[in-house]
């Protein structure tokens, strides 16, 4: 029953364009461990990939090929990477009520009680606000509860070489998890684990954080100097890790992350301001010109907005009409870390939340 359930809620969430890890496991730890024959032994496309990996490395070992041969095939994996049919309705309300509730909000009270001196030195090191660093390991992993128990290298393995046909940049998509995988091998033999023991969300991504294995390499922060990068143990590490990941892809400092809108464009209008979808394309001048009306502090923005749009169902089925924000560079930027205009905006009330009770 409780599978059904969790299958069931992560391919909701999925459908929603948000990849969230599944249940929690601890970090890998470095007992030895003998690799055994998986479904990958005889795959020749994947054999051919290791071979190449370890000639390119140097591995005389035959490091990659002996753990890709280790390698599970996990059809659910494909299945929660499946995208939902299309027309399937999109609804903010429902997915905003998994995230911003009682029970992550006390739960980010909790974590910020505890981190607070980290949080407090990665604003000030990175500029990037404590909320936002509550916010996002509040939505991706409820502060380290719910990390991942998928083995990261039968995922990566999974859709590197049978990512599912049906999403409209399969062909894309399976090259990114080549380089996840092949980012997971030279990192298990960088930290001496084997990489089977590595365990996280369905889509391959690792820790507090849920940072996939190149970011970890690109972006993790050895915040408490204890000597290494460790986010799935050390809430240091991620809070550090996180907001350097925030500064690298934009996040800039004091401004704003959406405004309000109220909504009074034609058909034509409305369908220009959502051409360019999260990227922020219009001046506030021209956006309201448009008839995605302002607030003052709105049209005072000096930057670039976006009209975002939070869809709430299908409205002849019962669906609410969908809302609307202006999205500024800082919405854009969480945007980075998961492309879903969802995702950003639970991720900024979250941590708003949060940091209210925080300030009480």
């Amino acid at each position: 029953m409780v599978g059904r359930m969790l299958r069931t809620l992560l391919a909701f969430t999925l459908s929603l364009g948000l990849i969230v890890p599944a249940w929690a496991q601890g970090s890998p730890s470095k007992t030895r461990v003998t690799e055994t024959t998986g479904a990958f032994a005889q795959h020749a496309p994947a054999l051919a990939f290791a071979q190449a990996l370890d000639q390119r490395e140097g591995w005389s070992d035959d490091w990659a090929q002996r753990w890709i041969r280790a390698a599970e095939f996990n059809a659910q994996v494909v299945r929660l990477m499946t995208p939902a049919p299309s027309g399937t309705p999109r609804n903010w309300t429902v997915y905003r009520g998994r995230f911003i509730e009682p029970r992550r909000i006390q739960a980010g009270l909790q974590f910020w009680r505890e981190n607070d001196a980290w949080l407090q030195r990665a604003e000030a090191e990175f500029g990037v606000p404590a909320w936002l660093i509550v916010g996002i390991i509040g939505v991706e992993t409820l502060y380290g509860q719910h990390m991942g128990s998928f083995r990261v290298l039968d995922a990566l393995s999974t859709l590197a070489f049978h990512f599912p046909p049906e999403h409209p940049r399969a062909e894309a998509r399976a090259t990114f998890f080549t380089g996840e995988l092949e980012a997971l091998l030279r990192k298990s033999r960088e930290a001496g684990v084997p990489p089977t023991q590595w365990r996280g969300s369905f889509a391959g991504a690792i820790g507090l954080p849920q940072f996939m294995p190149s970011n970890w390499s690109l972006y993790g922060v050895d915040f408490d100097g204890d000597g290494r990068v460790d986010l799935s143990s050390s809430a240091a590490d991620a809070i550090g890790s996180v907001a350097r990941y925030m500064q690298a892809f934009g996040w800039q400092t004091g401004m704003p992350t959406h405004f309000p809108v109220q909504l009074e464009a034609t058909p034509e209008a409305l369908q220009t301001l959502l051409a360019p979808s999260i990227l922020p394309s219009f001046s506030a001048e021209a956006m309201h010109g448009l008839g995605a009306r302002l607030n003052a502090q709105g049209l005072s923005h000096e930057g670039l907005l976006a009209l975002v749009d939070l869809p709430n169902g299908d409205p002849a089925r019962g669906g609410q009409p969908a809302a609307f924000v202006a999205g500024t560079a800082n919405f854009y930027a969480i945007t980075r870390y998961n492309q879903s205009s969802f995702y950003a905006l639970a991720v900024i009330e979250l941590g708003q939340a949060v940091e209210a009770l925080w300030r009480r």
